[in-house]
């Protein structure tokens, strides 16, 4: 079972070395690693190229315009040839060294079209900030603003031949229409794996403030609307409260 790693990265000279180092120590070998490029004006290709021969031919990467995060995202699924797509992000690492060997041995046991399990996220000095796990999540919990980590899930890359790519008509919620078209629309197979997959560094596209916020609400509700879900803007607003008191738990 191969499996096709995919980073999108600009101008990320800063963190990318690490990024691509734990790929690289995966004890896990039956990989392609996808890295594409915004045409950065940093050193970051530099490193991409310092590091393409310890791939042995598994790395593969383009350098060009886009028309962002998700459209990046689209061209490394479109390139990727592996059973398993998974997306570690320029500035994340995986958890461990045997992350990608549980997860591969995980979908070879169960068959299934997806896995999804946890992430820590910490800031630039380490600190771990909070454990993001999927324990308790479900399908259903996509109607009230809830969504498993988006690192942590592993997808067969047959979903995306069935069920389409990132949907560009969105901002910073296009991981949240995908994952509410294939698990909740589509009842996709999967279960949770319990595998914390990656060290998540804090500070990404839809974590930046009140704004934000309000943005990312309004994309979930397009999300759920565009694929007929039944929900409650009420409960979508304030999903923070029910994040404060436990209500994703079962």
């Amino acid at each position: 079972m191969k499996i096709s790693i995919i980073t999108v990265c600009y101008n990320s000279a800063a963190t990318l070395e690490t990024t691509i180092i734990s790929v690289k120590k995966q004890s896990y070998k039956n990989i392609e690693y996808i890295i594409i490029d915004g045409f950065s004006k940093d050193s970051t290709l530099n490193i991409v190229k310092k590091y393409e021969p310890a791939f042995n031919g598994r790395m593969h990467w383009v350098s060009e315009s886009d028309k962002g995060l998700y459209d990046a995202m689209n061209k490394g699924i479109a390139m990727a040839t592996g059973d398993i797509i998974g997306i570690l992000n320029s500035d994340d690492t995986f958890y461990s060294n045997s992350v990608l060997e549980e997860v591969a041995n995980f979908h070879l046991k169960y068959k299934i079209d997806a896995s999804v399990g946890n992430i820590i996220q910490h800031n630039k000095d380490n600190k771990v900030l909070r454990v993001y796990s999927s324990r308790f999540w479900n399908p259903d919990k996509l109607k009230i603003g809830f969504m498993p980590p988006h690192p942590s899930i592993f997808f067969s890359k047959d979903i995306f031949k069935k069920f389409g790519l990132y949907n560009l008509g969105f901002k910073i919620g296009a991981d949240y229409e995908l994952i509410t078209r294939v698990f909740l629309k589509n009842n996709i197979s999967w279960r949770y794996s319990g595998i914390t997959t990656t060290l998540m560094l804090v500070g990404g596209l839809s974590s930046s403030g009140y704004s934000s916020y309000n943005l990312i609400s309004k994309e979930i509700q397009k999300a759920l609307s565009i694929n007929t879900v039944r929900y409650s803007p009420l409960k979508i607003h304030f999903r923070f409260i029910w994040k404060l008191f436990g209500f994703i738990k079962r």
